[in-house]
């Protein structure tokens, strides 16, 4: 029986959810393959992760929905959701991840600050007048 592994990844607010299992070493996003998309950076961004692996996710295929963010989030959301599976399958992986870039497995865990009362953002006073 082969064995998936289900993994999430978040960058501000675009989160990537992944499903890895065996197979040929195929990359999906929300249904498209990896060679489908056109743009130069996501690619390049998404490519670090496999470039380092040596060659370990050939024998993975990664399946990843991605939802929310703009355009740099959701390519940090699927390269750490990429290495995130591959250091899951490949225990070596992990050490060389790390040390190479520390956001390929540890999420952005910052949020949105809260907007206090009587204010009109989260920080900005109303301003007052002195005479």
């Amino acid at each position: 029986m082969k064995k998936n592994a289900i993994l999430v990844a978040k960058r501000k607010t675009a989160i990537a959810n992944a499903v890895i299992k065996e197979g040929s070493g195929k990359i999906y996003i929300n249904g498209k393959s990896l060679a489908s998309f056109n743009e130069s950076l996501f690619k390049q961004s998404i490519s670090e992760p496999l470039e380092l692996s040596d060659n370990a996710y050939i024998k993975y295929d990664i399946a990843i929905s991605l939802h929310g963010g703009g355009y740099n989030a959701r390519a940090q959301a699927v390269r750490a959701v990429v290495a995130k599976c591959l250091a899951k399958k490949e225990k070596s992986l992990r050490k060389k991840f790390l040390e190479y870039d520390r956001t390929l497995l540890v999420d952005d865990k910052r949020q949105t600050e809260a907007q206090k009362p009587y204010r009109s953002a989260a920080r900005a006073l109303k301003q007052t007048s002195y005479r």
